[in-house]
Order: structure tokens, then sequence, then C-alpha cells
């Protein structure tokens, strides 16, 4: 009986059953986590959907800035993009029961007997577990109530950039989604930059992963996420995973076992 973290899949089914093969999983016993941006840029995002939500109690999702647009695309908020592979989803029989599923996924899960934390980009520096947990909480319930529509018609935008708690409404919810869902760099004082995607040794001088900023609120938590393939899994500090080794670009799909946090890998097309 194991738990397993998976990184981005982006609809690259083929290559994920593979992994799955690989760990030799078993779907009666094993539970397997998914670090978010299970669809899109690749060729099988229904097929991914599919299987993962066939699994029951089997699995642990959260939700990536991919999973949202989809979410977004489908019920009007946002247009197709000309590199979205999201077209057999929205037309699927089942789309209707799988978008659902989706929308009730959490921002954030914590499993208290391993003490793993995981998200899809990470926490914000200034951010505690606790906190963490209850603003994910914020607009995890407006994604599963009545204002869900409005919500994600307004998701999109870069401000406000740095969190305070004197923030409201979609101004407070927007910012929220973007540190779990989208950060990589931030500036000293926890602002996130969404400009440069790179690689580490390229940065700006300014620009800090947001795992490198000084006295970060989380450091002692185990932290699981994905959605940064430019680090090619690796983060040079404990109790940190980065699992999205960007297997939608070629390179190829990672699990990690958490007993012993022992990484498995295939190749990707």
């Amino acid at each position: 009986m194991s738990t397993y973290v998976i990184g981005d899949v982006q609809g690259c089914f083929v290559e994920l059953k593979k992994l799955l093969e690989k760990i030799a999983f078993d779907a009666d016993n094993d539970t397997l986590w998914f670090t978010g941006d299970l669809v899109n840029r690749g060729p099988q995002s229904l097929d991914v959907l599919r299987f993962v939500k066939a699994l029951g109690n089997q699995h642990r999702v959260v939700l990536g800035n991919h999973d949202l647009h989809l979410l977004a695309i489908a019920y009007g908020a946002r247009e197709l993009h000309r590199h979205d592979t999201l077209a057999d989803i929205l037309t699927a029989p089942d789309r209707d029961e799988l978008l659902d599923w989706l929308r009730h996924c959490p921002l954030l899960h914590y499993d208290q007997q391993t003490q793993f934390v995981m998200t899809h980009a990470g926490l914000a520096p200034m951010w505690n577990l606790k906190k963490a947990q209850k603003l994910a909480q914020e607009v995890e319930r407006v994604l599963c109530g009545d204002q869900f529509i409005s919500f994600l018609q307004h998701m999109y935008g870069n401000e406000p950039d740095r969190w305070d708690d004197a923030l409201t409404g979609i101004d407070r919810w927007r910012c929220i989604t973007n540190y779990f869902t989208r950060m990589r760099f931030c500036y000293a004082d926890g602002r996130l930059d969404f400009a440069y995607k790179g690689e580490l040794a390229g940065k700006p001088v300014a620009l800090i992963p947001w795992f490198d900023v000084k006295n970060r609120a989380n450091a002692n938590e185990k932290i699981v996420f994905g959605h940064w393939a430019a680090l090619g899994g690796k983060t040079d500090q404990l109790h940190l995973y980065a699992l999205d080794t960007g297997c939608v670009w070629g390179n190829c799909l990672t699990a990690m076992r958490l007993a012993d946090e022992k990484r498995f890998s295939v190749n990707c097309r």
C-alpha cells in the first residue's frame, strides 16, 4: 500500500499509463496524488480526466492553472486559445459530470499522517500552513458555490500581485488563486512576478524563487508541487519536492513515492 505523487500530466495519457506500469500501481491498494494541470497542451486530456475521476477514493487532485482554464472555457468565461487541446472534453457526452467533479477539487491538500502538503505552484512565502489552508478553502467555497461563473469571469489578471489581509471580493480570490496556481518568482517582499518564466540562471537579479524568499513562513513544511517545468524537478532544498518535469514539452513524467521519497520517471514523446 503506497502513495505516489505525480507531476503535471497535461493530457499525456500514454505516458501516465507507462508511469503507472513502472511503479506497478495497484488500484485496489495504492493512492495517487496529482499536482494539478491534468489537462491541456497534451493530446488526451479527456482520457486523463476520466481515468483520474474513476480512481474514486484512491486519488487526490489539486487544481492547476490549466484545470481552471478548462473550467473558464467550459462555463463561457473564456475563449479557447490557439494552443489549447481541450475540445474533446468540451464535446464529450460526460463533460458535465467531469467538469463538476473538477470544480470540486481543492487548491491545497494536506495529509496529516504523512505531513505532506500538495499544491500546484507552492505556498506563498508569507503564509504558514494554517493560513494557506484557510485561504484555499475560501476560494474552494466560491468554486463550489453559486458565484463560481462570476469568479471564473474575473479570475484572470496579475493584480493584486502581493498578498494583503485587507483584500476583499474578487481581488482577494484572484490573488489567492494566483499564488496557488501561477507562482514561480517573487520579489523580496513576496510580490509575484509573472513576466519571467525562464531558467533560474538567467533570471533578473531582483527576482527570487518563491521557496528562496527570506524567512519563508512555511519553510518547515514538506511541500510537493508542480507547475514549474524549468526547475527540472530540483529545488536544492530539504522538504521541497518539485515534480513537474516537463512531460508535455518532451522531457519526462515523474512520480514520487511518499514513504521513501523515491522518484520514478518515464520519457515522453
